[in-house]
């Protein structure tokens, strides 16, 4: 089963509830977007071309990684650093000649975090620190998942 944050855009909504009956405008058309993507988001993970060669699924399916994450807000922060500014790649010879790694951005990083840790979202981790630096821990842990930094 993949690990999700129930708590995930949640902040964007109720700020922008907030906004809007401070400014007496109608919050309906940027929600509906909000609850459209999140519905677009699990038709997509469900979906098993999905899941294959990437690593966000490795990442939020794997009980030991997902325990390391929950039980440590400082390997977290490792894994979301790691996840930010790199490329990485199947460790298999055939995805490695294929040259389509795999990467995200510093947001989806954080989002990636909050549903491996099943909470917040993905604010808690964005500019947490040490973007792009992978420590030996996590290359050594990414290793075991399965993957390497692309070159």
């Amino acid at each position: 089963m993949i690990s999700k944050s129930s708590d995930k855009h949640t902040q964007q909504k109720e700020n922008h509830i907030k906004r809007c009956l401070e400014n007496g405008t109608d919050p309906s058309e940027y929600v509906t977007f909000l609850n459209d993507w999140e519905e677009k988001t699990v038709e997509k993970e469900a979906d098993p071309a999905w899941a294959k060669n990437n690593l966000e699924y490795d990442l939020r399916t794997t009980a030991w990684i997902l325990n390391k994450v929950r039980s440590s807000d400082e390997y977290a922060q490792e894994l979301y650093a790691a996840l930010c500014n790199n490329k990485f790649v199947k460790r298999e010879m055939w995805e490695i000649l294929k040259d389509e790694p795999w990467g995200c951005s510093w947001r989806y990083a954080g989002g990636i975090l909050a549903d491996m840790r099943q909470q917040g979202d993905y604010m808690d981790w964005y500019c947490s620190g040490n973007e792009g630096n992978i420590s030996a821990t996590i290359d050594d842990d990414l290793y075991t998942l399965g993957w390497i930094i692309a070159k």
